[in-house]
């Protein structure tokens, strides 16, 4: 994964919080990490940390046309965790109201692989609109991690799951 490009993408989820965990075993692990924030998930983070971590600032508004870089290098893949009913919902149906739905719409479209790991609630999970959601994502190539079996303190994998999930996506 060296000199490779991943983009965080982080939701208003429980698991937002401990990110940073995700990001230094990426980082660990060969990757440059980018994160970017809905505006729900952006308030469980800690900016300072992460900027630490990654060498930049969490990105979460859109570029104004007066400036001149986005300061994010070109993504190798995508990673979203947690995905939450609002983001996956909106995602499959590209609305794009949020940088980092917006991003997620785009990236889609250039055939970058993408993971994402929705944390939910069960009752959530069982809303009409969910299933086809993720329907919809896998059919767009999206791989999503989500066992609607699983225990609700189970629904999350550990990061180093994911992490494992996203070697498989890329063939390794």
């Amino acid at each position: 994964m060296a000199g490779r490009t991943l983009y965080v993408v982080v939701c208003g989820a429980p698991a937002a919080a401990d990110v940073d965990s995700f990001v230094r075993l990426a980082r660990d692990a060969g990757w440059l990490v980018r994160v970017i924030a809905t505006p729900m998930g952006s308030r469980f983070l800690d900016d300072d940390r992460l900027a630490d971590l990654t060498g930049a600032s969490v990105r979460t508004d859109f570029r104004m046309p007066d400036e001149t870089s986005d300061g994010l290098p070109p993504a190798d893949a995508v990673v979203v965790a947690p995905a939450t009913f609002n983001t996956i919902n909106k995602w499959a149906l590209g609305i794009t109201d949020n940088v980092a739905i917006g991003m997620l719409c785009e990236l889609v479209g250039f055939g970058l692989p993408t993971l994402a790991v929705p944390q939910l609630k069960a009752e959530l999970a069982s809303h009409v609109a969910f299933g086809p959601s993720i329907d919809a994502l896998r059919s767009m190539g999206v791989r999503v991690m989500f066992d609607p079996a699983a225990p609700q303190t189970a629904r999350m994998p550990r990061w180093e799951d994911i992490l494992k999930e996203l070697s498989s996506l890329l063939g390794g």
